[in-house]
């Protein structure tokens, strides 16, 4: 398999892995130049790219970014679209895909290289949330459990993959939700090896803030249980909002 940048460099060796940390997003003005900030910082050392995707029509977050070095891609609405978008703008040999309100842990990059080194085609994170309270522990630890007991990581825990097995997969789906179920879906098909970090991305609580924890976890589940039963993407989505 070979990546759109050229054959990838070999893992087993010294040479250093490149990385694309391709970040969708959708009204993140505010937040936007202190995220940048935040990536450059885990990153520190390492050839790291950067690739910010609009899906607004505004292109509100683009105008508010104020960081230079930075990819800009406008896109259409969808988190899948839009990874697809930054993707094929991204240079690095790992495209790693990270939620606008998640934040890496310190040695994010070094453990992916390690990852890739010892032959995972793909991975991502354990799940944490940036929060003190009991129920939102538990949730994170739930999270946790799931995504190793299934081997389907979701998109809030930084999913990462070799530039050349994400071109091999085809990409994201272009679906309204459930883009990151679905690719992993098809890792565990085609027999590619993944690997579950066990540092902590750590993820905003505005979500199960704004919506009421259980309300916006029992959600969460039964969206997850209706696609796995059959339910289309775009009837799912009618039960998901957006602006959160």
């Amino acid at each position: 398999m070979k990546s759109k940048t050229g054959p990838m460099r070999e893992c087993g060796g010294d040479m250093a892995v490149t990385f694309s940390v391709v970040v969708p997003v959708l009204g993140e003005e505010e937040h936007v130049n202190n995220f940048v900030d935040h990536i450059r910082v885990v990153g520190y050392g390492k050839p790291v790219e950067i690739v910010i995707v609009d899906g607004a029509a505004d292109r509100g977050t683009l105008a508010a970014l104020h960081r230079q070095n930075v990819t800009t891609v406008p896109s259409g609405r969808g988190r899948g679209r839009q990874m697809n978008a930054g993707a094929a703008r991204a240079r690095g040999d790992i495209l790693v895909f990270l939620h606008a309100d998640t934040h890496l842990p310190s040695g994010a990059f070094e453990a992916m290289e390690d990852a890739i080194r010892r032959g995972a085609g793909c991975g991502a994170f354990d799940l944490g949330i940036r929060s003190s309270r009991w129920a939102l522990r538990l949730v994170e630890r739930v999270g946790t459990w799931r995504s190793r007991l299934t081997r389907l990581p979701y998109g809030d825990q930084a999913q990462f993959f070799r530039h050349d097995v994400f071109d091999a997969l085809g990409g994201f789906a272009d679906i309204p939700i459930m883009e990151d179920v679905d690719i992993m879906r098809r890792v565990k098909r085609s027999g590619i090896k993944m690997e579950i970090l066990g540092k902590k991305v750590m993820t905003s609580a505005r979500r199960w803030e704004r919506e009421g924890i259980w309300a916006c976890t029992f959600r969460n589940w039964l969206l997850v249980g209706l696609y796995f039963l059959g339910v289309s993407p775009q009837k799912l989505s009618r039960l998901y909002r957006y602006d959160a």
